[in-house]
């Protein structure tokens, strides 16, 4: 259960546009044009339909759909487990693995073929490739010169210069015919998520003012940027779980997000401060929903959703590091996790700091 669905069964400061629907009996690439896409940046992914990719450019503050014609489907999908990613891919582009950051990491549900954004270089000279990993563990650049694509600018985003920029979006996912970004406006209420239709169509978008309270904090908070987010649905109604630094986690049902509106998210969690979220899926096991989130102090938090429709609102500090709502149990085996992925309904793919120098790995575990 990849990202493609309600994440995938079913916030904060986002801003959302809920009135652009996808066209009934739209054909996925029939909006897309042939040509090179003028990608500053490869930042957060997410696959759509036909092995669409959609990626994130926080250097250029706009959403590209990459038709990557990798629509032939997997009989089945097949572990990934390779030493030193980094430095393959680094080979692979003719330098060296310190002038490899991998940004993302996002499975084909149809082919099971993985999908990296990499930046090559470093600083603001930078150059944005997308890598694919085969079933045998070998990467290859994907050429984006004369592909079919389109792009969608976001309104409103942080200033060139603006210390936001690389900020302006934090995570994707596609659900329900639309794409929800992540990340900060310009505006006063800077922290949103935006909901474009896909296919993308001339009609725009806009969205909603939305808050949250802070346990460790202590205050309602409308400028610190959803980290990591999932779509889930609750009594079937769909909602949105986001995660935020230090570290919320706050439900907001999808029906509220109107636009114009200004709306308080329910934090259903704080998980201990001093911690940053880092990447976050949903998973079904035993019949149960949970939630696997990686952090970048706080290991892997596995937690039970079964709460989060029932859970009270948090509206008082928590202090001290203090955790409060939802529990969660940390998956001991799993550390160093930076990004992840859902494999099949039984497996996840994950990327892995081997070692502080920064090799890196890519593991395929089973969900626990």
């Amino acid at each position: 259960m990849p990202r493609i669905r309600f994440r995938d069964l079913a916030t904060g400061l986002l801003g959302l546009c809920l009135t652009a629907t996808i066209t009934l009996g739209a054909e996925p690439t029939a909006s897309l044009k042939k040509g090179t896409p003028d990608l500053k940046s490869a930042g957060p992914l997410a696959f759509g339909p036909e092995g669409i990719l959609f990626i994130g450019d926080t250097k250029g503050a706009a959403l590209f759909a990459i038709d990557t014609g990798d629509r032939a489907p997997a009989a089945e999908k097949r572990a990934f487990q390779v030493k030193d990613l980094a430095g393959q891919v680094a080979a692979m582009l003719g330098t060296n693995a310190k002038q490899i950051a991998i940004n993302d990491l996002a499975v084909n549900p149809l082919s099971g073929n993985l999908y990296l954004s990499v930046s090559r270089g470093r600083g603001p000279d930078a150059v944005p490739v997308l890598v694919r990993i085969h079933a045998d563990g070998k990467p290859e650049e994907v050429s984006l010169e004369n592909v079919r694509f389109a792009k969608a600018d976001l309104p409103n985003a942080p200033g060139a210069n603006d210390q936001g920029r690389a900020e302006s979006i934090t995570d994707v996912a596609f659900a329900d015919g639309r794409v929800f970004i992540a990340g900060l406006s310009n505006e006063e209420f800077s922290s949103r998520l935006i909901a474009i239709p896909y296919p993308f169509s001339s009609d725009g978008f806009d969205g909603a003012n939305i808050e949250i309270y802070h346990g460790a904090h202590g205050r309602f908070e409308t400028k610190s940027p959803i980290r990591t987010f999932v779509t889930y649905r609750i009594q079937n109604q769909p909602y949105m779980l986001a995660a935020y630094t230090c570290t919320p986690l706050v439900k907001l049902p999808v029906a509220d997000l109107k636009a114009g509106a200004h709306v308080k998210g329910t934090t259903i969690a704080e998980l201990g401060n001093r911690n940053r979220p880092l990447d976050m899926i949903v998973y079904q096991k035993d019949g149960k929903d949970y939630l696997l989130m990686t952090n970048s102090a706080r290991g892997v938090m596995k937690i039970p959703t079964e709460g989060a429709g029932t859970a009270e609102g948090i509206t008082e500090p928590v202090t001290g590091g203090g955790k409060k709502g939802l529990g969660y149990d940390t998956i001991a085996t799993l550390k160093g996790v930076v990004q992840m992925d859902q494999l099949d309904e039984r497996h996840a793919v994950l990327l892995v700091q081997a070692d502080p120098n920064g090799s890196m790995d890519l593991q395929t575990i089973e969900l626990p």
